[in-house]
């Protein structure tokens, strides 16, 4: 479903909980809400409350009684209690180890060339096909696949198929196509895995650095098919859909006035606070906030929260503290970097930041120079939107240049 969209300068206040969310009563960083579900849950939304939470580990995403538990939407991703409450805390630390290497500092620089090239042949054949074009399409929806299919081992030819699956895997209103489309993409990923061993693909080289993640992931002691299948396939998702999402409110915010473009173009060094910016912005940071459940009974702002309680971390909100952020509603591409909290913090901090950041910084570097001149063909509330799934972002970007 794609709907009409407020212009960015004019969405509610991220200071206030989410529309989706129906607020009960609550003052300060910390409200009892309804869900889009209709379930009880705590939205907290100061910026000192969100950052301490987000690395406490009274908090999970595990549930001792995951049918019981409050909702946030229909998602089998996200809408609800996720892995195994007497092992979470083990379980995620062993995840993070397994997974970081895949993301440490040497390879993300040697991806960086890589990432730089399949944007300027993206841009190429947009410049070829010539103007107006549609940036979602050429540009903000191709690129991250490619990243992470190349990073992944996966095939790009395959593309329209997982991004189906993962487009229904993150459908919040239907959980029933969310399910279907996680199964989908599960089956995928072990079919992967079947197919490097098929391949004789998992050699002693498999543990080189330079090696794809489902192949180093296969042939790592310890780790069987389906957890590799299962790690991959999360990062699969979670490896391009937000960075789909990134690249497209990032377009939108900086044409949205030109003068944003025109402060780049005239300053290329500000490409990485414009980032931060971006990053910071509404749109990439709430969406309800993060789920987290309560595993004891804890105290928020004075507020008592029970054992197994739904906790939404609100970032988007966190991100606006004008206690944090002087002028936290103007959207300022000149802002020295804040230490905003869309990626996370603490354990939980996103292990695919690093790339995230390559590929925005690449992409509006690179548009800059080649399109000094680019702009929007519609007017901002004009641009269709899509609503239904968890990374909600631009369906198009029609520009010109």
């Amino acid at each position: 479903m794609s709907v009409p969209v407020q212009l960015p300068m004019e969405q509610p206040s991220p200071l206030q909980p989410s529309p989706e969310l129906r607020v009960l009563q609550g003052r300060g960083p910390i409200h009892q809400v309804r869900t889009a579900v209709g379930d009880p849950a705590w939205m907290i939304i100061g910026y000192e409350h969100v950052r301490r939470l987000l690395d406490d580990d009274r908090l999970g995403r595990a549930h001792p009684e995951p049918e019981r538990a409050s909702r946030t939407g229909e998602s089998a991703l996200f809408g609800g209690p996720l892995g195994d409450f007497d092992t979470e805390q083990a379980d995620h630390t062993r995840m993070r180890s397994l997974l970081q290497p895949h993301f440490s500092p040497r390879r993300m620089r040697t991806l960086r060339p890589r990432v730089e090239e399949l944007t300027r042949a993206l841009l190429d054949d947009l410049t070829a096909q010539g103007a107006p074009g549609d940036l979602h399409a050429g540009l903000a929806l191709p690129l991250p696949i490619a990243v992470i299919c190349e990073l992944l081992g996966v095939p790009y030819a395959d593309r329209a198929r997982f991004r189906a699956w993962t487009q229904a895997a993150g459908d919040i209103t239907d959980r029933a196509r969310s399910e279907h489309g996680l199964a989908e993409l599960f089956l995928y990923g072990r079919q992967l895995v079947a197919r490097r061993r098929e391949e004789g693909l998992l050699n002693d080289d498999g543990h080189g650095e330079d090696a794809d993640v489902i192949t180093r992931m296969a042939r790592t002691e310890g780790v069987g098919d389906d957890e590799a299948a299962m790690m991959g396939m999360f990062l699969l998702f979670a490896g391009h859909e937000t960075t789909v999402t990134a690249i497209g409110m990032g377009v939108v915010w900086l044409l949205a006035d030109p003068a944003r473009w025109q402060a780049l173009v005239a300053d290329p060094a500000l490409i990485d606070q414009a980032v931060e910016e971006i990053l910071r912005a509404p749109g990439l940071g709430g969406g309800g906030g993060i789920p987290r459940y309560a595993r004891t009974d804890l105290d928020i702002a004075g507020v008592r929260v029970r054992a197994g309680e739904l906790v939404l971390l609100d970032t988007g909100a966190a991100n606006h503290d004008g206690t944090v952020f002087a002028d936290p509603d103007n959207f300022d591409v000149t802002r020295p970097a804040p230490a905003h909290l869309t990626f996370g913090h603490g354990a939980r901090y996103c292990i695919g930041a690093p790339l995230a950041r390559i590929e925005l910084q690449t992409v509006f570097s690179q548009l800059i120079r080649r399109f000094p001149e680019m702009r929007l063909t519609v007017a901002v509330e004009e641009l269709p939107f899509i609503t239904d799934v968890l990374t909600s972002g631009p369906a198009e970007l029609p520009v010109t240049w």
